[in-house]
């Protein structure tokens, strides 16, 4: 329990320091222009299926889709890789029915 709150400690307080903004999402094939803030904290619902395996809640889920043209982003950042390349973060995001970015 105490490595979990510690995780989730460090994943928030990165993630409120380096919020980043993106541009672009691939829809379907095609590239639409939409204003995404990276903000990972965002993505705070998903730390425990991220950490454990367990099943994502409806925010998460959510939130991962609203999120997604940010994930080669954070794969990219050695501050939130190990969360976002986990084999449950590939497990969560399809789950959500969210595919896993090829970056």
């Amino acid at each position: 329990m105490k490595f979990t709150a510690f995780v989730f400690i460090v994943f928030v307080v990165g993630a409120i320091l380096s919020p980043v903004p993106v541009r672009a999402r691939v829809v379907e094939g095609f590239k639409e222009e939409v204003n995404v803030t990276c903000d990972a904290n965002e993505l705070s619902s998903c730390l425990l299926p991220f950490t454990s395996g367990v099943s994502p809640s409806t925010t998460c889920c959510t939130k991962l889709k609203e999120q997604q043209p940010c994930f080669c982003t954070y794969i990219k950042d050695p501050k939130y890789s190990p969360y976002v390349g986990s084999a449950n973060a590939k497990k969560t995001l399809a789950t959500c029915g969210v595919p896993y970015p090829t970056c």
